[in-house]
């Protein structure tokens, strides 16, 4: 993780996970946008979970080797974006299935600072689905450290990218912008937090329900 030491010479990584296994999904196209975008202030290097198994909670609580290997970047990486759409008033269960497995196998997400976007055809722009994303993220073992009073929601997503897959309205950039720059800020504090509270996450990794 990075050496906020040296954040002068240094640039933020950050992983970003597409919310769903739709091949047409507009939250694709909203982190790529991001990747783009925001490429001089961070590296963000994009993760789908379309191919991983449905979670199925085995005995021996072994991640399979794709959920490991997401994992591992979850850990190595100063901060996580998520971005959504909304089915059903919630997340889709390729990423609630995502969820599980992290929160049942390595904990990656504890103290992790997450930052969550979503996109919609919709006007709504994955409202709910959001909401719903912060109280799971929120849970004992998932135990996220999601950024306050932020959400960025874009709706009518499918008219609101160019041919280049660039946002076209300026304003929704701006308040992109907005977030985006609070995210850096959030990801900084929170790190330097959990730094010097190590003995805090080992309790969280070890939390069951069959013990609390």
């Amino acid at each position: 993780m990075l050496n906020y030491s040296q954040l002068g010479e240094m640039i933020m990584k950050l992983i970003g996970i597409v919310g769903t296994n739709s091949t047409r999904s507009t939250n694709r196209r909203l982190l790529q946008f991001i990747q783009s975008h925001f490429s001089d202030q961070a590296e963000i290097e994009l993760c789908e979970i379309s191919d991983l198994p449905a979670f199925n909670e085995p005995e021996d609580r072994t991640a399979p080797a794709a959920v490991q290997a997401l994992s591992e970047k979850i850990e190595a990486a100063d901060g996580v974006i998520i971005s959504t759409p909304e089915y059903d008033h919630s997340i889709p269960a390729v990423l609630k299935s995502m969820i599980e497995w992290l929160s049942y196998t390595t904990r990656p997400l504890i103290d992790k600072p997450v930052m969550i976007t979503g996109a919609s055809l919709g006007a709504l722009g994955s409202s709910r689905a959001q909401a719903h994303l912060r109280q799971i993220l929120d849970a004992p073992e998932v135990k996220a450290r999601i950024m306050p009073s932020a959400e960025f929601l874009l709706g009518h997503s499918m008219q609101a990218f160019d041919e280049q897959g660039n946002l076209i309205d300026s304003e929704k950039v701006a308040e992109l912008e907005d977030c985006f720059n609070e995210f850096v800020l959030f990801v900084e504090i929170t790190n330097r937090l959990v730094s010097e509270y190590s003995t805090a996450k080992e309790r969280a990794k070890k939390f069951s329900w069959e013990q609390a």
